[in-house]
């Protein structure tokens, strides 16, 4: 037994982190794929740390993307995505990243996937293999590579960089087929162990299910630590997902619903009030148009999953949708209040054939390559 050497990128986009691998680089079987990508994160753990391989011991920090050949004609390159479970084997592959998706366009210009940029910006048409959608990414380049500094800062990550722009194109439907799956803007979801629920599921960029606050007994301003000791909170939380995701057909049944933990996505939602966020910073009512705190693979999200704000982002320009009565209407961008901050976002919905319609939605992030160079991976052959 030698280490297997395997050339990648370790990569930030936006609040995420993630080893990127090159299509060619892996091995042509995708069904070894899984236990590689284990191993080089350090899962599964049972202690949550990963402290045997690349991974962080949460979920944003436990993540692998694999850059290729386009095979659509439509876009420059292909883009797949893995979340890694942490404490589990789980290689999950049923939604999109929306934060690790701001790095694919530097690396892929960097790395020639894409066509070489003669002048100060690159546009690079992504396709996800993920969710089959189109994500539009547009930076400033340096000397034929992607642009590093710059002015543009996004809570959560300390500094600034080169600011990158996210056109998620017809983002419905991403992981349904449908922008809403259950048919209506605001449901009654019968939860187990709590009754009758409203809420709004939305599949847009990724599924998502929102709920008020309110009606889980939270003032949706809590930090992740307070939700993170709150068990009940959790475990009820958890219900609904299981309950929305067989409302939304993405599970038969509550049982299989637990074995797809990534999607639909869940959240509290509330009117924007004062609060203060991890770093001790007040955020103002008035500096936000509605505040989410959103779970991710069963842990509280230190600032808010991309894709889960820009399916918020559609879920508030959607009439009748709890995000929409919350937010309320207004022009202009749609500022999410999370734990970290806040986060601009933005998108379009009009109607087509009486029923809503999200057109597109976009948002900035930065990124930076952090190394580059080898994973090792233990117990292969070499």
């Amino acid at each position: 037994m030698v280490y297997r050497r395997i050339p990648c990128a370790f990569m930030r986009g936006g609040t995420s982190k993630a080893l990127v691998f090159r299509r060619d680089d892996l091995p042509a079987d995708t069904s070894e794929w899984p236990p590689l990508f284990l191993a080089a994160m350090g899962s599964p753990d049972p202690s949550g740390r990963q402290l045997d391989g690349m991974g962080g011991g949460v979920s944003s920090l436990s993540k692998v993307c694999v850059v290729g050949p386009s095979s659509r004609p439509d876009a420059d390159l292909d883009y797949s995505f893995f979340q890694i479970g942490i404490k589990d084997d789980l290689v999950d592959t049923s939604g999109n990243c929306g934060n690790m998706s701001s790095a694919i366009g530097p690396f892929a210009l960097d790395e020639g996937f894409a066509p070489p940029c003669s002048g100060d910006m690159a546009t690079i048409r992504i396709h996800n293999t993920n969710t089959s959608k189109i994500i539009v990414s547009r930076f400033p380049v340096e000397d034929g590579k992607a642009a590093v500094s710059g002015s543009q800062s996004i809570d959560g990550v300390a500094g600034t960089g080169a600011p990158i722009r996210l056109e998620f194109l017809d983002p419905g439907g991403a992981g349904t087929g449908r922008l809403l799956p259950a048919g209506e803007a605001e449901s009654d979801l019968q939860v187990p162990g709590l009754g009758i629920i409203r809420a709004t599921m939305i599949d847009a960029a990724n599924p998502c299910v929102f709920v008020e606050a309110q009606s889980i007994g939270k003032l949706g301003i809590e930090l992740p630590s307070t939700l993170d000791d709150d068990h009940a909170c959790l475990a009820a939380l958890e219900s609904v997902r299981r309950s929305a995701a067989v409302a939304m057909g993405i599970a038969p049944n509550e049982d299989e619903a637990g074995r797809v933990p990534s999607i639909p996505k869940v959240a509290i939602v509330s009117k924007p009030t004062d609060y203060i966020t991890i770093s001790g910073r007040m955020i103002g009512r008035e500096d936000h148009e509605i505040s989410v705190r959103m779970i991710s693979m069963g842990i509280p999200h230190r600032a808010v999953p991309l894709t889960g704000a820009l399916c918020l982002a559609v879920a508030v320009r959607t009439p009748g949708t709890l995000p929409h009565r919350l937010a309320g209407t207004h022009d202009g961008s749609i500022r999410a209040g999370h734990p970290s901050g806040t986060l601009e976002v933005d998108a379009e919905v009009t109607e087509r054939d009486g029923q809503p319609h999200a057109t597109h939605c976009a948002v900035y992030r930065t990124a930076r390559r952090l190394f580059e160079g080898h994973v090792l991976v233990p117990g292969a052959d070499g």
